[in-house]
Order: C-alpha cells, then sequence, then structure tokens
C-alpha cells in the first residue's frame, strides 16, 4: 500500500491561494521531484480545471515558459491523475482518471493499488481526506510571507489536532521550506 501525501504551497499565515507564493526554478525543481517520487496525483475538481488550462500547453510547447516550467509540465502529462467531483465526470487530459464511489473506500483502494503512493494537491479535498484519516504524510512549502487573505490551510477545520513528526526540513536558496511530516502515533 502505498502512502497519501497532502503537498501545497502555503504562506506563514497559511494562506494556500495559488497565486501567492514563489513561483521560480526552485520550488517548480521541488514539486517535480517530489512528483516523480509517487505513482500518482489525486485533485478535486476545481484543482485539476486550473492545472488543466494550463499545464498541457506547456508540456506541448505551445506557452513560452522557463525550463523547470516545462520540465513540471511534461512529467504532469505522464503522470496519472484522478479526480474527486461530484459535478463532472469527463476528464480529457492526458492519464485523468475519474474517482467515483464512497471517498474512504475509493481513494483506500487507490492507495492500496499505488505502491509508489499518492501525492494530493487540492487543500479542500484534503480536508476531507484527513477528516478520513487517509493522509499520512504532509509536504508542505512554506513560503516567506503573509499573504493577509485566504483561502487557508484547513479553514473549513478538522476534528482534532493531528500530532505530527518532522520528517525533514529542506531550506531553499528563495528563504521557502520544504517541511515534510508524518502523522504522529497516536499515544
Amino acid at each position: 500500500m502505498g502512502l497519501l501525501t497532502f503537498s501545497i504551497n502555503v504562506t506563514l499565515d497559511g494562506c494556500v491561494d495559488h497565486q501567492e507564493g514563489i513561483a521560480d526554478d526552485e520550488t517548480h525543481a521541488h514539486f517535480t521531484r517530489l512528483m516523480d517520487e509517487t505513482g500518482a496525483m489525486l485533485w478535486g475538481r476545481t484543482t485539476y480545471e486550473m492545472m488543466e488550462s494550463y499545464w498541457p500547453a506547456v508540456a506541448r510547447g505551445e506557452v513560452e515558459a522557463p525550463a523547470a516550467e516545462r520540465d513540471w509540465a511534461r512529467a504532469l502529462e505522464t503522470k496519472q491523475k484522478y479526480v474527486v467531483s461530484s459535478t463532472r465526470s469527463d476528464f480529457p487530459w492526458t492519464n485523468s482518471h475519474h474517482l467515483t464511489g464512497d471517498l474512504r473506500t475509493a481513494v483506500q483502494e487507490l492507495k492500496d493499488r499505488t505502491p509508489a503512493g499518492v501525492l494530493v494537491g487540492s487543500g479542500k479535498l484534503a480536508t476531507a481526506l484527513d477528516r478520513l484519516d487517509l493522509i499520512d504524510e504532509y509536504s508542505f512549502l512554506v513560503h516567506p510571507a503573509i499573504a493577509g487573505h485566504g483561502p487557508t490551510l484547513y479553514q473549513d477545520g478538522l476534528p482534532g489536532t493531528r500530532r505530527l513528526e518532522l520528517i525533514s526540513s529542506i531550506p531553499l536558496s528563495n528563504d521557502a521550506v520544504v517541511m515534510h511530516y508524518r502523522r504522529a502515533e497516536p499515544g
């Protein structure tokens, strides 16, 4: 069984707006490495549509982009992508699949058949998955900024505090820090 890892950009005040933070070669290279280490991506519909509207064109060379963004786009193009949605069922982007049925069962089955692990990058979906105790690890790219607005990490709340154990912290040259945690054992 693979692990389910929640990974997202977040500012110091918890903002997860995709327009905040640093989108440079180093951060794109980080996310490309992280994605390369996992077997599949898992998104909610909103995140899928945001990604689908830009990255396939970069992968095809239709949009001018720096090398690190092209590398990310090409890796993303070949990655298995699963989408949770109750309002859309057609996901034409290469290697995209609609994850249907009971959320807990569908995601657990995805973890079971993906030994290299699954990377979830949607804030609202991650909250729902965390409420179901399905997230095993967290990889946050913490940006040196205070956004002063939302959306924020876990803004809809969790039923209780999640205790985590630090696996690693890696400072980047742009002053962002990769913080990698796993869920702590109860006790």
